[in-house]
């Protein structure tokens, strides 16, 4: 599909939110068009149907179920694409480089409360049961990426972090004093099964 779509205001925060996070772009005609692909474990079915319901009109299939057989062992996995479009261009052309996924220069501009609930969706995890510190992982991103990342949090929203070094790369470590302030910024844009993750900062 060739034509121009209509994108709302809501579904480009959860876009930009998706690209931070797990979300994948793909091309069939060259760099042309461009369609999103949502993969995720069957047990994440709520947030995939949530995302769904709100991309419904982007969408070219309802979500599915899909087994994958991988080392002796059985996945299940629950997917939909977006119809492919030149209108997702713009955020191939940001998002992406050589066919790696970057962090834009102008992340600044675009990131909202929506966006940061979908990135936090897709890639926070508590620190510790006992510590308020949230984690953001990053670890697919290069450091300088990861920097203008958390220089965003903090020019934009007041949100302290830092660098938390990993094996694998860098986290971003929400301090426990930005944590709460963090949680009100995102709460009433989390779903059911992902409050969990904010739930003793309420």
């Amino acid at each position: 599909m060739n034509q121009k779509i209509k994108i709302s205001l809501k579904q480009k925060q959860i876009l930009m939110g998706k690209l931070l996070g797990d979300g994948h772009l793909e091309t069939q005609t060259k760099g042309k068009t461009y369609r999103f692909k949502f993969e995720y474990s069957l047990k994440q079915k709520e947030y995939v149907d949530w995302l769904y319901t709100e991309l419904k009109n982007l969408a070219v299939n309802k979500p599915k179920i899909k087994t994958i057989f991988y080392k002796d062992k059985i996945y299940k996995k629950y997917w939909f694409n977006t119809i492919s479009s030149p209108s997702f261009k713009f955020y191939a052309n940001q998002f992406y480089q050589n066919k790696k996924k970057i962090v834009p220069k102008l992340i600044h501009r675009w990131i909202t409360p929506l966006s940061l609930a979908i990135w936090f969706m897709d890639d926070g995890s508590i620190k510790s049961k006992h510590h308020k510190a949230r984690i953001l992982n990053t670890q697919s991103f290069e450091k300088k990426e990861i920097l203008r990342l958390i220089n965003a949090l903090k020019n934009k929203f007041g949100i302290q972090c830092k660098l938390r070094k990993q094996k694998e790369g860098y986290q971003i470590m929400i301090l426990a004093e930005s944590a709460v302030d963090f949680a009100k910024l995102i709460k009433k844009y989390l779903i059911p099964s992902m409050e969990y993750k904010i739930k003793e900062l309420d």
